[in-house]
This record gives structure tokens, C-alpha cells and sequence, in this order.
């Protein structure tokens, strides 16, 4: 079985401090895991100021004997409560289906080009590396996770480099789209203002795939000029896993509802998160974790003590990233796992 466990600092100490006890919790966590035969997978990790803190995290022993020992990601996206570093570890004991490449620009790649071209070229990175090993996009790219910095700014030179890129590998209305997460964060680089990770299933066949509709909660995407899918159910041995796109306060139509009322937007999205699970054979009660994305920092203690109530048991992360359309004041994502009888 997978399992995701969910850390953050406790301490109000410097960067290094906090990475010890960060380093601390994971050992504890991972020397248990083991003990359960279970490895480590991949491992996610928010920071608070990237440009400041990645070069001291990349030399820890958190990095050099733990992270570095598994795909990874490191973006910048303040966890809540005054942490300065929270990481999403997922481990298993079963062989893995997925791969997770996080891929980055630097500023001497970008050089002056803006969101469009930073978009294209991060796909192109992607595509080179499934070429080389016999996949395409269509078939075997599942989940994406595109960070933009300034998102008000730039994410419509996202949105459009995307949609041609579908385009020009088959990926239409008609077909499917991928799975994603657009959402504010940063990378390393002042003139970088796109970072994506991708999540590949070579195994993966077209009929392992169903994409999840909630037509009575939510419009399709492309009705509103976006190319992703709402939600995705890949059948695997013995379970089905569901990647769950990053899904706000939305109505039928694709209209923002509940303006300005942070605790009724998360309401409204969580039943569009348990419709998209329900089309897929599944219950809020699949979920293994949480990411949760706020425009205000300010509606943090509101909104983890609403999911403290609703979900006490299933692990979050909160942090600090800007949603794609100003009015959403909240945006989560989740994966989620039912086991076939």
C-alpha cells in the first residue's frame, strides 16, 4: 500500500534549526516506514523564501541522506503556522507505476522570454525525456503541476502555451486532457517564472484511464479556454488511484461562487472534489492527503480549523500560493486510492 506523510517545522529558530528538526521527524518516519517494508517514492518540499534557503536544504543531511534518494521537487510555497519548510513523503511497498520529474529553468535559459515560451520550453525538456524512452504525452504523461510566479501576470501565456502543445500531440476535447494544478509558486531564478512537475506511467494503457466528470457541479475546462481534466482514475493491480486537479468554488456554469467567503468556498469545493470521486467509484473517505492552496495568508487558522472539523484524520498541508482567478480565495488537490474487491 502507498502512504503519504505530511512534516513541517516545529521551531521558530533559523533555516538550519528548523531543517534539523525537519530532518528529526523524517528519520523517525522513514526508519518506521522501513521496519513495514516500505521505501520512499518521491518527496515534495515547501519552502518559504526558495532564493535563500535551497542551497542550504540541497547541502543538508535531509537532503543528502533521505531526499536525494528518491525523485523530489522543491518549490516555493510558505506552509502556514510560521513554518519555513513543509514536506509531502510518499512511500510504498508495492513497485511503483509512477515517476515524478520536476523540471526547472534557469535565468541563463530564459533570458528575457516570458510565461509562453518558459511553458514551451519546460514541455520541450519533458517530451525530450519521453522520447527517449519510447513514450509520448498523449499516452503516458498522468498529472502535472505547473507553479507560476505572479500568477495574475503570467498565467495566461500558460494557458496558451499548453493548449498548443495539446494541440500539436493529439490531445483534444474529443480525446482527454492531463490532469494538473496551475497555481502560484517560485523557483530558483529572478527571470524564471514557470516551474512544472510531471508524473509518468510508462505501464499505463489508454483503457487503465477514466476521466472523472461532475457535470452537475462543474463545467469542462476547455468551455473557459483551459486545457486539463478535472480529475483522473488510473486502474492499477488491486486498486484504483485517482489524481484529483487542483478544484475551487466553481458552479455548473464555471462561475466563481461564494465571493469573499473563505470557509463556503472550501465547502462548495470539497463537494466538487467528492462529485469528481463519486464518477469514479470512490468517496471523500479515499482520500490520503491534501494540499491547500490560499491567496491570503490571513484565512489560514479559518480554514485549517474547517478541515480540522470536516477531515481530522486525512493529513494537509496548507500554504501560502496564489489561486489562478483572483475571486477564488481557496484551491486543493488530493490523490486518493480505493482497492478493488
Amino acid at each position: 500500500m502507498d502512504r503519504y506523510e505530511i512534516i513541517k517545522d516545529r521551531g521558530r529558530g533559523l533555516f538550519a534549526e528548523r531543517l534539523n528538526d525537519i530532518y528529526e521527524q523524517a528519520k523517525a518516519y522513514l526508519d518506521s516506514e522501513r521496519q513495514q517494508q516500505r521505501t520512499l517514492c518521491y518527496t515534495k518540499v515547501f519552502l518559504s523564501d526558495i532564493s535563500n534557503q535551497e542551497e542550504e536544504l540541497r547541502r543538508s543531511p535531509l537532503m543528502t541522506e533521505y531526499i536525494s534518494h528518491a525523485a523530489s521537487t522543491i518549490i516555493q510555497q510558505s506552509p502556514i503556522g510560521g513554518a519555513k519548510i513543509g514536506v509531502l513523503m510518499k512511500t510504498s511497498d508495492e513497485p511503483q507505476a509512477f515517476t515524478l520529474h520536476a523540471l526547472r529553468l534557469t535565468d541563463d535559459e530564459v533570458m528575457n522570454f516570458g510565461s509562453y515560451m518558459q511553458t514551451v520550453m519546460l514541455f520541450d525538456k519533458y517530451l525530450a525525456l519521453l522520447q527517449a524512452q519510447g513514450l509520448n504525452l498523449k499516452d503516458h504523461c498522468v498529472r502535472t503541476w505547473i507553479y507560476v510566479r505572479d500568477i495574475d501576470t503570467n498565467y495566461d501565456g500558460v494557458v496558451k502555451a499548453r493548449n498548443d502543445i495539446f494541440r500539436q500531440h493529439g490531445l483534444t476535447t474529443e480525446t482527454h486532457f492531463i490532469a494538473s494544478t496551475g497555481i502560484g509558486g517560485r523557483s530558483v531564478g529572478k527571470n524564471v517564472c514557470v516551474a512544472i512537475d510531471f508524473l509518468t506511467s510508462p505501464q499505463v494503457q489508454p483503457d487503465d484511464k477514466l476521466f472523472l466528470k461532475a457535470l452537475d457541479h462543474l463545467n469542462p475546462t476547455h468551455e473557459y479556454g483551459v486545457a486539463f481534466e478535472r480529475g483522473t482514475r488510473i486502474t492499477l493491480p488491486h486498486k484504483y488511484e485517482y489524481f484529483i486537479s487542483g478544484t475551487a468554488s466553481i458552479n455548473k456554469y464555471g462561475e466563481v461562487i461564494n465571493h469573499g467567503d473563505v470557509t463556503r468556498q472550501a465547502e462548495r469545493l470539497l463537494e466538487n472534489i467528492g462529485a469528481l470521486l463519486a464518477d469514479g467509484g470512490a468517496t471523500m473517505a479515499d482520500v490520503k492527503y491534501f494540499i491547500i492552496y490560499l491567496r491570503d495568508l490571513a484565512d489560514a487558522a479559518v480554514i485549517d480549523e474547517y478541515m480540522q472539523s470536516a477531515y481530522p484524520q486525512v493529513p494537509r498541508i496548507i500554504t501560502h500560493a496564489k489561486v489562478c482567478r483572483p475571486a477564488w480565495l481557496v484551491e486543493m488537490e488530493c490523490i486518493a486510492e480505493h482497492v478493488i474487491d
